[in-house]
């Protein structure tokens, strides 16, 4: 069964850090993009972060860049979010995404609120 399942969401007040991450299962993890993805409360969902297979190259939206940092663990099947100097327009659900090559896959998504 192909899954993604996101962890290490929480509260954490402005300018704290949290580190995401997302456990994959079901396929050949080293040899596909990882992505994040977040959605705020009537807002569309935006790509984060994403980091390529082996060589391990990232790219951030600007809002994050400097920010957040993507990493993965092949051995864990496992891909991070670092998130430090948080923000209270950081609070969203955050999703890691995958393509497959029938279909994308998401997680549930794990809830990240900034706030003092």
């Amino acid at each position: 069964q192909v899954q993604l399942v996101e962890s290490g969401g929480g509260l954490v007040q402005p300018g704290g850090s949290l580190r995401l991450s997302c456990t994959a299962s079901g396929f050949t993890f080293r040899n596909h993009r990882m992505s994040w993805y977040r959605q705020a409360p009537g807002k569309e969902r935006e790509l984060v972060a994403y980091i390529t297979t082996a060589d391990g190259i990232t790219n951030y939206a600007d809002p994050v860049k400097g920010r957040f940092t993507i990493s993965k663990d092949n051995a864990k099947n496992t891909v991070y979010l670092q998130m430090n100097s948080l923000k209270p327009e950081d609070t969203a659900v955050y999703y890691c995404m995958t393509r497959l090559i029938w279909s994308d896959v998401w997680g549930r998504g794990t809830q990240v609120t900034v706030s003092s």
